[in-house]
């Protein structure tokens, strides 16, 4: 079975987008380089916060705590399908260019980024798996015959509850939420139940998102929210 970048973008239906002149995408040029931490951190973290530095003194990594909302909701997607891990509470330099360059809207060889993935996966001595569900589609689209019964879902879907619980952070003054406030200690502590006073429109200070319950202070350095996106076997299929 072929997994390399041709057949993965042939598959996933995302075709390598070249500047004309160009033989690499932006994203793949913008990879090479050694961009400035500082610019990273501007765009990834919440104010005051950036990369957890090394003996050296060289950036190492990203607490996710000091991760903006955003970048938080991109960084876990791509754990989920472009770079499987199961350690989520930092994310590397290399792992904070990719959410960058997500961010940013930079053009992506999404194949090859799989398929590199894929390659290491295989290399190294590790329990570590990744991409249960493209493997397993692109063997059945190959002829291989599974047993549907060993499927299940591996994680839940990326929508606004999602966000919400596990990616908004309180000190990202870029997002906010109505209703109840996620409690900011331990998870054993009772979330606060108590909600500001709502009005029947919404201030001219604000932008309400229709049919939710998210609001996002107009800034001119604001990026929405990505679409909501289903990480489960039907859904596996990501495009920056």
């Amino acid at each position: 079975m072929k997994f390399d970048e041709d057949t993965l973008n042939t598959f996933l239906k995302t075709p390598l987008m070249l500047e004309e002149g160009e033989n690499l995408c932006t994203y793949s040029r913008f990879a090479l380089l050694r961009p400035d931490p500082q610019e990273l951190a501007a765009k990834l973290c919440i104010p005051g916060k950036g990369f957890e530095l090394n003996a050296d003194g060289q950036p190492l990594k990203i607490l996710r705590k000091n991760m903006t909302t955003l970048a938080q909701t991109w960084s876990v997607l791509s754990f989920s399908n472009l770079i499987p891990t199961s350690h989520t509470s930092d994310v590397t330099l290399d792992s904070a260019k990719l959410v960058y360059g997500i961010i940013m809207k930079m053009d992506m060889n999404l194949g090859y980024l799989i398929s590199h993935q894929i390659s290491l996966i295989a290399q190294y001595d590790t329990s570590r798996l990744g991409f249960l569900v493209l493997i397993i589609a692109l063997c059945k689209a190959r002829g291989v015959q599974s047993d549907s019964r060993s499927l299940e879902s591996l994680s839940p879907t990326i929508n606004l509850a999602y966000i919400k619980k596990n990616c908004w952070n309180l000190d990202d003054p870029t997002v906010t939420f109505r209703g109840p406030r996620k409690a900011r200690g331990k998870r054993s502590e009772a979330p606060t139940t108590s909600a500001p006073p709502e009005t029947s429109t919404p201030s001219s200070s604000t932008a309400l998102v229709p049919s939710s319950n998210l609001v996002i202070p107009p800034t001119s350095t604001q990026i929405p929210l990505p679409t909501p996106i289903a990480t489960g076997p039907s859904n596996f299929i990501f495009t920056p």
